[in-house]
This record gives C-alpha cells, sequence and structure tokens, in this order.
C-alpha cells in the first residue's frame, strides 16, 4: 500500500485543530469535496469556539446547506462550540474520551483529530471505505465500525495506523469502489481472498502487508 499510495493524507482542508474537528464532523454521510466547498465562508465567519457557541441555527444551517444532513450539523456545530468554551477554554483536548463527548464527535471523529491533528496514533479511523476494504482483504469478518478498529488494531502497528486509513481510502476511491471492485487493475488483487480466482495467487497462504 504504501508503494501505491505514497501521497495519501487527510483530504480535508483545515488549518487548525478547530477547523479539523468543524470539517471531519460535516464529512458525515458527505463527500470531503462538498465539505471543502463550504468550509472557506464557514472558517472565514467563525473563527473561534466562541464564534460556534454564540451562532444562530439559522446562519448556521444558511452554511451547511449544501451539504447532507444540515439541519442537524448546524446544530452539532453550536453545541461543539458551547462545549469546548465551557469544558476546554475554547480549545480542542487531545484527548479520546473527552473528543468523544462533543456534540457530533464519534470514536471515527475523534480518531482523525487525533492522529491528523495531534499525530496520536490511539486508534484506526474507520469509515465507509475503511470497513468495505477490510472485510473484502478478509482483514475483518466484523460489521460495526468498533469492532473492526479492533481487529485493525491487532494487525497494525502502532507507526502505520493513520496513514493506513488515507492509503485505503485512497483506495476505495480509485480502484476499490463500492459500486465496483476493479480487481483487474488491483495489485493486491493475487493476494486479496475477494478477488476472483483468476487475479489470485494459487500459492500457499502469503501475510498481507497492510500498510
Amino acid at each position: 500500500m504504501a508503494a501505491l499510495y505514497p501521497d495519501s493524507r487527510c483530504s480535508l482542508d483545515y488549518q487548525d485543530m478547530l477547523q479539523l474537528v468543524v470539517a471531519t464532523v460535516l464529512s458525515a454521510q458527505c463527500t470531503d469535496a462538498a465539505v471543502n466547498r463550504a468550509t472557506p465562508a464557514l472558517f472565514a465567519r467563525f473563527r473561534t469556539a466562541a464564534d460556534y457557541a454564540a451562532a444562530s441555527q439559522d446562519e448556521m444551517e444558511e452554511h451547511l446547506k449544501s451539504l447532507n444532513f444540515f439541519r442537524n450539523k448546524a446544530k452539532s456545530l453550536i453545541g461543539l462550540g458551547r462545549a469546548l468554551q465551557e469544558r476546554h477554554g475554547g480549545q480542542v483536548p487531545a484527548d479520546l474520551a473527552a473528543l468523544t463527548q462533543l456534540p457530533g464527535v464519534g470514536r471515527k471523529t475523534a480518531n482523525v483529530v487525533l492522529g491528523v491533528g495531534f499525530g496520536m496514533a490511539e486508534g484506526v479511523v474507520v469509515d465507509t471505505h475503511v470497513k468495505r476494504i477490510a472485510a473484502r482483504l478478509g482483514l475483518t469478518r466484523e460489521e460495526d465500525p468498533e469492532p473492526i478498529e479492533q481487529d485493525l488494531l491487532k494487525l497494525l502497528d502502532r507507526d502505520d495506523r493513520v496513514i493506513f486509513t488515507h492509503r485505503i481510502i485512497d483506495h476505495g476511491r480509485a480502484v476499490c469502489t463500492a459500486r465496483r471492485a476493479f480487481c483487474e487493475r488491483c495489485t493486491l488483487a493475487p493476494l486479496c481472498p475477494s478477488a476472483p480466482e483468476a487475479y489470485r495467487v494459487p500459492a500457499a497462504p502469503r501475510e498481507m502487508a497492510v500498510a
């Protein structure tokens, strides 16, 4: 995977920890590209946690109306701003438990913030791409994100946890898509149990380099 995607990175646009957590909250059930189109005006208007806390629902919805579930996300961002102000002095905490107590922030978002923003590989981000491809590669038999994450943690070195997600996402967008797995042009196909037999290596089981 490293050879295939040497430059993989988080595709959300942000300049500080607050922008990262906001963008990641907005990315739920939405493409990163759509979020990146919405956030420049949002970030220009709301620069601090206090700004989000003081926003009206109507104004926030106006900034987010191009995104899926924009009403719920607007409510989450206002609540997020208030929680950051009240509990953390307006700063984004570098702590998994604290992050997951914030409005709109689940374990996936918390892992993104910790891994991408703080360089802390506490977990593995399990989004739709990771969930799909981990199953196709035979890395997990689980269906829910947290058990999938636990399976992946057993396979990945700590230093590989953050980049693994970025590479899997890039692979999911380019080759192993939700609509179809393009096994005929996938260099992982020889080792993939989900690939058609014609693409697999008929040899003894080999250890797959997942990162």
